[in-house]
């Protein structure tokens, strides 16, 4: 079975011009700003955040950091339930912290209970790429550069220099993390879960579900120890 990047529960400073790689968490948390700011890029979009911003992240969604040169103060808290976005704002982020300090549990109740949906800022095309390709993950990478005058070549670099992932790569995350979901909450069958979310045949939905999360479609179909949403 794969392995994950752990999550360190509570709070972490991270200094200046600080870049983290691609990783993967097997188990959704929030990420507090406190203080300074950093740009996230990962399976939901590229974030850029600041203190009181929150980054919501479901389980086995990929991103890497990097970080401002005044660095960041993140508050990291586990979470019970799937995520429904990524991206919210706290009114009172020292607040949160201060639970924090005494229940981690509390805090991450408290922070959900106060949370505010942001709508991500697309500033350049390969965000509006990954955005179209979290919409559709089956989108043709072809007839997305021709409809924005772009030669493919250039698209799979300049994405892969934000994502770390070319777009493909990214496409098949998006694609499996939807399948899973429907796996996972979703009585139909398994041949019907691959057919509806673009897979060619159900052996190829087992692969790509099995090399996001290090387990085959039937050990969500038995065993869901949280609640993965659906996709709007």
């Amino acid at each position: 079975m794969r392995e994950f990047a752990p999550i360190l529960e509570g709070r972490e400073n991270w200094h200046g011009r600080c870049n983290i790689p691609r990783h993967r968490h097997a188990r959704p948390y929030a990420a507090l700003v406190l203080s300074g700011g950093y740009e996230e890029s990962g399976n939901l979009g590229r974030y850029r955040v600041r203190s009181g911003q929150v980054l919501l992240h479901r389980s086995f969604d990929a991103h890497l950091d990097r970080f401002e040169a005044r660095g960041a103060g993140v508050l990291n808290l586990l979470l019970k339930e799937e995520p429904l976005f990524g991206l919210a704002c706290v009114e009172d982020p020292d607040a949160i912290a201060r639970i924090a300090e005494r229940d981690a549990a509390a805090a991450a109740a408290a922070l959900q209970a106060r949370l505010e949906r942001v709508e991500p800022v697309v500033t350049d095309w390969p965000d509006l790429l990954a955005q179209d390709l979290i919409e559709d993950p089956q989108l043709r990478l072809d007839g997305w550069a021709r409809r924005y005058g772009l030669a493919q070549e250039s698209v799979s670099r300049g994405f892969k220099k934000v994502f770390s992932a070319s777009p493909a790569g990214f496409r098949a995350e998006a694609r499996a993390q939807v399948a899973l979901a429907r796996i996972a909450n979703d009585s139909v069958s398994l041949a019907r879960v691959a057919a509806e979310a673009g897979f060619a045949d159900q052996s190829h939905m087992t692969r790509a579900v099995t090399a996001l999360t290090g387990r085959p479609p039937g050990h969500w179909r038995r065993s869901n120890p949280f609640k993965i949403p659906q996709p709007p």
